[in-house]
């Protein structure tokens, strides 16, 4: 019937079709593409920013080294459990209105953020933060694909993968500034701004954006099961080395809750008819080996950029600055890099690009597995500038792999997964990392202390001597000594392992198999 419509003669219909056919334009591409752009920034920066600071943060809270790597933890898991709902979000309001909302949201838990008074508190509104920035860089990614016509795509991603790439090194180095210069608070007051400005700009600029919005079926039982299973393991990993692991009550209910949550979560999601997460993606081979490359590989990058400025800070003397200056380098290549691996990665095997990648972040981990605490400035930062060859030719090459065998219509949902799982593994690596720096420390602390026993006569010299004729201070002095020779250990055993694992992922990207190009996804605006 609308087709008889639309083509009878002086209905009208047919000018009333052709204009809705015609794509949205903002009135400024350029004006709405910086306020995406920034949003995103925004956004992604904050997965980094805190990370130099957590000493501050820590000593300013009364809290411990453990308790604030939850500053990051709870953002990264509220982050991980919001994703899987941005599908659902979008199709019941509309994915302008969504942007708007999440962006504002993210103001307000920013705010809370750094109005603070207690450690508590400021891992509550960083999980709050995490929560609603979930939706933001999935959305964002689309409305940005929306305003550009297919022949310029591919700038506007390569420009958001620029950003993604930038913010994450730009954390450490504004974190530590503002740090050292002001106080760790205005690293979350300073998204208020921006964010405001963002959220300004793009809904001047989207307004009159034609949104098809519907009433979708919300799969509780799925999100309810995600939401508990998610936060039980992630409290257990957190508290275990508090709790002293299975030895505490308290983390043996949380483990046999996270086990169950987990389990109903996924026999749920692969029997539901409309599942908040799709499971059932991973039937496609290049999409489960591409994914769990993904997890694995940048769990161990997460780690890594978690582990290098806590030791240049408490092995190393470093103030916050200086260990954001020291890890800076980590972006020159890839910020040099990225624009030519998006136009040309394509005319090689991408799996040989990732094998390269993993090489280069596996060799420089093995780099960082010979340290001392004689190592100097310029050593640190030229393995972060070798480590970015590996950042530049990661990311791309995988996530291409991982979307190539999908159907056109599961992409979206398969990305929203893969990034879900991706979140996670950094969420959990975190944890895991600083768990195992801390137990190899008070290994090595033991074993070295076998060594240099009270009652020998060369120790109580050489205290005597370390306390200027003090014992007790040259005590103090000396076990201070030996504690950094101890996590100096574990920080070199833990990047070897690192390097291990970066030497496994390249045998689970050589399971995919060529093509490796992505059906491209149906035309944003279009049937959902």
């Amino acid at each position: 019937m609308s087709s008889t419509a639309a083509t009878a003669p002086g209905s009208g219909a047919a000018p009333r079709a052709a204009a809705a056919a015609q794509p949205f334009r903002p009135p400024s591409v350029a004006l709405a593409t910086l306020g995406l752009a920034l949003a995103s920034f925004m956004q992604v920066l904050d997965t980094t920013i805190a990370n130099v600071s957590l000493p501050t943060i820590s000593g300013n809270l009364g809290a411990s080294a453990n308790q604030a790597t939850w500053v990051i933890t709870s953002f990264a898991v509220s982050n991980a459990i919001a994703l899987p709902l941005t599908g659902f979000l979008s199709r019941r309001f509309g994915e302008v209105r969504l942007f708007q909302w999440a962006t504002l949201a993210f103001v307000v838990a920013s705010l809370l953020c750094g109005i603070s008074q207690s450690m508590g508190m400021l891992v509550a509104s960083r999980a709050l933060q995490g929560f609603v920035c979930g939706p933001m860089y999935p959305v964002t990614q689309a409305l940005l694909l929306s305003i550009y016509p297919p022949a310029k795509r591919g700038q506007a991603i390569a420009l958001l993968a620029m950003v993604t790439v930038v913010a994450p090194i730009a954390g450490p180095i504004l974190g530590g500034w503002i740090t050292d210069n002001y106080s760790w608070e205005w690293i979350f007051f300073i998204n208020v701004p921006i964010g405001l400005f963002a959220a300004w700009v793009v809904s001047s600029q989207m307004k009159g954006r034609p949104e098809r919005t519907e009433k979708p079926k919300m799969d509780y039982i799925g999100l309810a099961s995600l939401v508990l299973g998610v936060g039980a393991l992630q409290i257990m990993l957190d508290l275990g080395n508090e709790k002293d692991w299975f030895q505490s009550t308290e983390i043996v209910v949380l483990t046999i809750v996270a086990v169950v949550a987990l389990a109903v979560f996924v026999i749920w999601e692969l029997t539901e008819k409309d599942p908040i997460v799709n499971l059932r993606l991973f039937r496609h081979r290049n999409f489960a080996a591409g994914t769990v490359a993904m997890v694995t590989a940048y769990a161990a990058f997460f780690a890594i950029g978690l582990m290098v400025p806590l030791w240049l800070q408490r092995n190393m003397g470093y103030t916050a600055i200086w260990a954001g200056f020291a890890t800076a380098p980590i972006g020159i290549l890839p910020v040099l890099l990225t624009p030519f691996v998006g136009k040309y990665a394509t005319r090689f095997d991408l799996r040989m690009l990732a094998s390269l990648a993993f090489v280069a972040m596996a060799t420089t981990s093995f780099m960082r597995a010979g340290f001392n605490l004689d190592v100097d400035f310029q050593r640190v930062a030229m393995i972060q500038l070798v480590q970015g060859i590996g950042v530049a030719l990661f990311f791309m090459p995988v996530l291409t792999i991982l979307l190539s065998d999908l159907e056109p219509h599961e992409i979206a949902a398969g990305s929203g997964l893969a990034t879900f799982v991706r979140t996670l593994g950094g969420s959990f690596a975190a944890s895991l990392t600083t768990w195992a720096w801390n137990q190899r420390t008070t290994i090595h602390h033991a074993r070295l202390t076998e060594h240099l026993p009270a009652s020998d006569e060369g120790v109580r010299q050489l205290a005597i001597q370390l306390g200027q004729g003090d014992l007790t201070r040259g005590a103090l002095m000396l076990n201070q000594e030996i504690g950094q020779q101890a996590a100096q250990i574990g920080f070199n055993e833990i990047f070897h392992l690192l390097g291990i694992i970066f030497l496994a992922v390249i045998v689970l990207v050589w399971f995919a198999r060529p093509p490796f190009t992505a059906k491209g996804p149906r035309p944003v605006g279009g049937d959902h």
